[in-house]
């Protein structure tokens, strides 16, 4: 009979026990959850992208554009589509990549193997964190740059072909100007005509024999117009005018009305330190103007009283009485409180810290997504990545919609934090998962 085995009586055995290692099960969810990321990012990335290609073809690609300049312009777009799919990426992906290991009974393998579930979810958050930086990276570096690029091509491509923003033989308006296009061709705009009007009232014809696309500051583009007439009308008197004439003309246009592509970079498109320099700058601006508004109110409060100290030393003598100079006073003091109680906001203060939020919430919803999916995975039993796929979706859904509603609402509403109405939605979601982690642990 074989001995089992035996004790040197007086000795204890002090060796820890070994160790144990996770290392090879990391490895294993982790290229189970990156592969379902990989897919979940290609749709998302893929439905982005269409949407991108659709805004170029109204405007860029049914006008004579080369084929390389396209590519460009679509390339400096990228930054932002990518920034958008990995959160929803990491959220479709961590849900299929959990729903197919729970649909093969592999959870329940690690369970019988003494591993605890915490321990399934650690690579999918770790991975969720690398992913919420390289997200950020792109949203708050690459996406401002490719901005910028985009503007700057699209520049030269307007100057090159006139046609991308004044087509041929048609009238369009850009805030208070009205152009009327002949044919154009090779950079050259044949018959011009623009009709401006002002805030008096004035109006101004401009008739030009032809004209094109010159050089221009970083904020106006300018247009050269050859064999000028101005005609102009005084508003207040319909019978006096005056007029010009001449062989060339230069008119300049505010790139903020001429196009939406060469406009100035907006909160979006800046990086998240210039935002909050933008912010800074705000701030001090609309304290000065709070503190301005409070000293009026101050003075006028003071005038007030000054005004009724002397008619109540004169109402002594009987002139004038009280019912002559109270109600005009009363009068005074209602206008007073009412202006007092008028908030001074600034709207672009709120827009800007509003964006500077969702630049760091977008990316930081990977990590809420990772933390979200993994309970919701383990309830899956069948089809696991096609049922983690179809709820990824809803989610997306549903957060993006609470995205885009708190965005909204902070902008019409000063009174409403901008971290509430961007933070809010991961907010929601965080405690959904913490929610169905507690009822799925508590079995």
């Amino acid at each position: 009979m074989a001995s089992i085995g035996t004790a040197v009586p007086g000795s204890i055995d002090t060796r820890s026990p070994k160790r144990r290692s996770y290392a090879r099960m990391f490895r294993y969810v982790l290229a189970e959850y990156l592969l379902s990321f990989l897919v979940a990012f290609l749709f998302f990335f893929f439905i982005f992208f269409v949407n991108q290609m659709l805004l170029l073809a109204r405007d860029i690609l049914l006008r004579d554009v080369a084929f390389f300049d396209v590519v460009r312009l679509i390339w400096f777009s990228l930054p932002s589509i990518v920034a958008l799919s990995f959160p929803f990426g990491s959220l479709v992906g961590a849900l299929m990549a959990v729903g197919r290991l729970s649909s093969d009974n592999e959870i329940i393998a690690v369970k019988a193997a003494g591993i605890p579930l915490w321990r399934i979810s650690v690579p999918l958050i770790g991975a969720g964190v690398l992913l919420s930086l390289f997200s950020f990276v792109m949203n708050d570096y690459f996406l401002p740059v490719g901005t910028i690029n985009f503007g700057a091509l699209y520049r030269e491509l307007l100057y090159a072909n006139p046609a991308l923003e004044l087509e041929p033989y048609s009238v369009t308006r850009y805030q208070e100007s009205v152009m009327i296009t002949g044919a154009v061709e090779g950079g050259e705009i044949d018959r011009l005509i623009i009709i401006e009007q002002d805030d008096r009232g004035a109006r101004r014809v401009i008739l030009a024999g032809g004209a094109r696309f010159g050089g221009g500051a970083d904020d106006v583009i300018s247009l050269q117009l050859d064999n000028v007439f101005s005609h102009r009308v005084d508003a207040r008197n319909r019978g006096q005018f005056d007029w010009i004439s001449a062989e060339e003309m230069e008119y300049n246009i505010l790139l903020r009305d001429i196009a939406v592509s060469l406009r100035s970079p907006g909160p979006r498109e800046m990086s998240s330190v210039d935002v909050h320099r933008e912010i800074v700058v705000k701030r001090t601006e609309l304290a000065q103007r709070r503190s301005e508004h409070q000293r009026t109110i101050d003075r006028r409060r003071q005038e007030l009283l000054e005004d009724y100290s002397v008619l109540t030393e004169r109402y002594q003598t009987g002139r004038p009485t009280a019912r002559e100079w109270y109600p005009e006073l009363q009068r005074r003091l209602d206008a007073i409180e009412r202006d007092a109680a008028r908030p001074i906001v600034d709207r672009s203060l709120q827009i800007y810290e509003i964006e500077f939020h969702k630049k760091f919430a977008i990316p930081f919803a990977c990590v809420v997504f990772a933390f979200f999916a993994f309970p919701i995975g383990l309830t899956t039993r069948r089809s696991g990545r096609a049922v983690g796929f179809g709820v990824g979706l809803l989610v997306s859904v549903a957060y993006w919609a609470m995205l885009i509603g708190g965005q909204t609402i902070g902008v019409q509403r000063p009174e409403i934090s901008p971290v509430l109405a961007m933070w809010a939605p991961n907010l929601v979601i965080l405690i959904a998962g913490i929610g169905v982690t507690m009822v799925r642990f508590r079995r």
